[in-house]
């Protein structure tokens, strides 16, 4: 997906992409890699928030900033609570959601489905997308 945005815009450029392996510990050591690497890193793309913190953690230590006042801007997926104190930190600018809520709506779906119920094909989950500025509102509803 961020491959076929970036053919959309010739001024934007990946420079580099590789795996943090989903752990803050090794967010950290892809994100010195990288600011060692490149000297200008507009924008970091963590997949999940635990590789973002991990990210945030070199930046700060390389004399950087991140968040919506700093040097780097970092977007996250996850949303977890963390996310949300990392965005009224000022260090992270959006936290992307996946939803993990949805164990009780699977199962009930399975039980129609075992019972030969017949159910939408396509289930949507809903998420949101939550910037810097909305966090405060938000964390104390994050159930996750």
């Amino acid at each position: 997906g961020f491959g076929n945005k970036l053919k959309e815009h010739s001024n934007w450029h990946m420079l580099d992409m590789q795996t943090g392996e989903f752990t803050q510990a090794k967010g950290q050591e892809v994100m010195e890699s990288f600011l060692k690497s490149y000297d200008d890193i507009d924008v970091v793309i963590a997949e999940n928030d635990n590789m973002a913190f991990g990210a945030i953690d070199a930046i700060k230590a390389a004399g950087k900033t991140c968040g919506p006042e700093g040097d780097i801007t970092i977007i996250s997926f996850d949303a977890v609570k963390a996310a949300f104190e990392a965005m009224i930190a000022g260090d992270l600018n959006c936290a992307v959601e996946c939803n993990p809520l949805h164990g009780p709506r699977v199962a009930e779906i399975i039980q129609k489905l075992e019972a030969g119920e017949e159910v939408e094909k396509i289930q949507y989950v809903d998420e949101s997308v939550f910037p810097a500025d909305t966090a405060a509102e938000f964390i104390d509803g994050r159930a996750y």
